[in-house]
């Protein structure tokens, strides 16, 4: 007869054992749903190996050489495990044991980055990189920041209302050049119309004592022109106070004023 240890190793006792290993490992399966565990042991056994899973699935994606289907994939199962955990975790707190979304360790979520605008789905790795995902953390400048009320009064002053606009010494030339150059259009165009009607009077002594007159003109307009510039050289330093006293009005009101003073000390009221 064979001995034990023969018969341990033929065909049909490979199989049979096979057979027992494979319906253990069947009852010792991942249970589907959370909420089917009962024992607070389990479920925390359940959840260490969704943990294992995620960390292993995540060093997995790190590597961009494994083609955009494959990191998609990855990227999908290891959100679905997240989902996972969460489950186990919230089951974990019904059956009385800690509440490990708060006092947790956050290591395994910290590698991924979620999309703006797409709560709850989360990128790892290589998947950020991939074409249409890159384009979705791309942040855009922020605006520039608006100006309050009273902040766009603090640059308000009286030169923002043309206010001492003229005492810079810029304007006003610029303004007398323009106005004689507008007063020696005027008068050519006064002489221009003065010699037609000349032409057509037919009395040539009258004609020479007009043309005189023009001459004459032509020399009023010039002492005109002086006239201007002198006097806009003298209004240029103009005073913003009216009236401004002068030292005789100054020695005069203080005479009066001390003549006052010793009135009323001599006579009293």
């Amino acid at each position: 007869m064979a001995r034990n240890a023969e018969k341990a190793m033929t065909t049909l006792a490979r199989w049979r054992a096979a057979q027992e290993g494979g319906g253990q490992q069947q009852r010792t399966r991942r249970p589907f749903l959370a909420s089917e565990c009962e024992d607070l042991r389990e479920a925390e056994k359940w959840r260490n190996q969704v943990i294992s899973e995620i960390a292993r699935k995540v060093s997995q994606i790190q590597n961009a050489g494994l083609g955009e289907f494959r990191i998609r994939d990855l990227n999908d199962e290891i959100n679905k495990l997240l989902r996972e955990k969460g489950h186990w975790e919230v089951r974990i707190t019904e059956l009385g044991g800690p509440d490990y979304a708060r006092v947790g360790p956050k290591m395994i979520d910290m590698d991924g980055q979620e999309a703006p605008g797409n709560r709850g789905y989360m990128y790892f790795g290589a998947a950020k990189d991939l074409p249409g995902v890159r384009e979705l953390f791309e942040q855009e400048p922020p605006p520039p920041p608006r100006k309050t009320r009273g902040e766009l009064m603090k640059d308000i002053d009286a030169d923002y209302y043309g206010y001492r606009d003229d005492d810079d010494g810029v304007l006003i030339p610029l303004e007398r050049k323009a106005e004689r150059k507008v007063i020696k259009e005027a008068v050519k165009q006064y002489t221009s119309k003065k010699l037609e009607s000349l032409t057509d009077a037919e009395d040539c002594p009258d004609n020479n004592t007009q043309t005189e007159d023009e001459e004459e003109d032509d020399e009023d307009s010039e002492i005109m022109l002086d006239e201007t510039d002198e006097r806009s050289e003298v209004q240029r330093f103009m005073a913003h106070v009216p009236n401004i006293p002068t030292q005789a009005d100054i020695e005069a009101a203080l005479v009066e004023r001390k003549k006052n003073e010793l009135l009323q000390t001599f006579l009293g009221e």
